[in-house]
C-alpha cells in the first residue's frame, strides 16, 4: 500500500491564490511511492475562496480534496488544528494559500523521509541555493531573532523556525497537544516536537516568493512578540 502525504492548506481571504495553488499541489509527482491527499480548511473567509475550493474539487474529481470550514475566524494554528485532525496520511506538510512557497519542492523534503533518515524535515528560506524574493530587512532580523531564541530551549540548530514547510510523522505531530491558535503555532510546535525522545529532525533549503502587504501578507509584529511569548511559555513553562 502506498504511503500518503497529507497537504494541509489553511485559507483565510484567498480567493485570487487558491486555485492557483490547488492546482499546483495537485500537479505535484511525489517521490518514495507516495500518493497525496489535500486538506483545505477555510478559517471562515469573508471572500469568494469558499466557491474557488469547491469549484476547484467539482472540476478536478479525480483529486482527492477534502474541505473543511470554521463558522469563526480562529486563525492559522486553528485551521492547522483542524487539518491535522483530520489527515488520513503517513505524512503531513502545510502548504499556505498563497503563492510563496512552491509545491513542486515537496520533494525536497520527502527525500530524507524516502531515504530513512528524517521523521520531521524543515524547509529553510535561509540555507542552500534556493531562489527567495527580497523583502523586508526588519522581517529577516526578526525571524533570526525567534529562531535563535527557539533553539535556545529546543536544543536545535535551525535556520528558519518561522518557515511554513515543515513535513512531520503524522504519528508525532497527532500526539502533540497543541493550543496556538495563530502564529504562535510555529514556536509550539518546534518546541514541542523537539522533546519527542530520539527524533530524527532535518532541515533543507527552499524557494520563498514573499509577498508584500499589499499583495495580501498577513503576519504582523504583534505575532512576532506573540512568537516570543510562546518561545518562553513553551520552552520554560511547559
Amino acid at each position: 500500500m502506498s504511503p500518503i502525504l497529507s497537504v494541509i492548506i489553511p485559507a483565510y481571504n484567498e480567493e485570487k491564490t487558491i486555485q492557483v495553488v490547488l492546482k499546483a499541489v495537485a500537479a505535484v509527482k511525489l517521490i518514495g511511492g507516495f500518493e497525496k491527499e489535500i486538506i483545505v480548511v477555510n478559517d471562515c473567509s469573508k471572500d469568494n475562496t469558499e466557491a474557488r475550493v469547491l469549484e476547484f474539487k467539482n472540476q478536478n474529481p479525480t483529486v482527492s480534496i477534502s474541505y473543511y470550514k470554521h463558522e469563526i475566524n480562529q486563525g492559522k494554528g486553528a485551521a492547522l488544528h483542524t487539518g491535522i485532525r483530520q489527515a488520513k496520511g503517513d505524512y503531513i506538510i502545510v502548504q499556505d494559500a498563497d503563492l510563496e512557497y512552491d509545491p513542486q519542492e515537496f520533494n525536497i523534503l520527502l527525500q530524507p523521509i524516502v531515504d530513512g533518515y528524517a521523521d520531521v524535515v524543515f524547509g529553510s528560506r535561509f540555507m542552500g541555493g534556493k531562489a527567495h524574493r527580497i523583502l523586508f530587512f526588519w522581517h529577516s532580523i526578526g525571524n533570526k531573532i525567534l529562531t535563535f531564541l527557539s533553539n535556545m530551549f529546543s536544543n536545535l540548530n535551525l535556520t528558519d523556525m518561522e518557515t511554513c514547510y515543515k513535513l512531520f510523522r503524522a504519528d508525532m505531530i497527532k500526539g502533540l497537544e497543541l493550543k496556538e491558535k495563530r502564529f504562535g503555532f510555529e514556536p509550539e510546535v518546534t518546541t514541542k516536537i523537539a522533546r519527542i525522545p530520539n527524533i530524527r529532525i532535518y532541515e533543507v533549503g527552499v524557494s520563498y516568493y514573499g509577498r508584500t502587504y499589499a499583495e495580501g501578507k498577513k503576519i504582523n509584529w504583534k505575532d512576532g512578540f506573540r512568537a516570543i511569548y510562546c518561545i518562553l511559555r513553551y520552552g520554560l513553562f511547559s
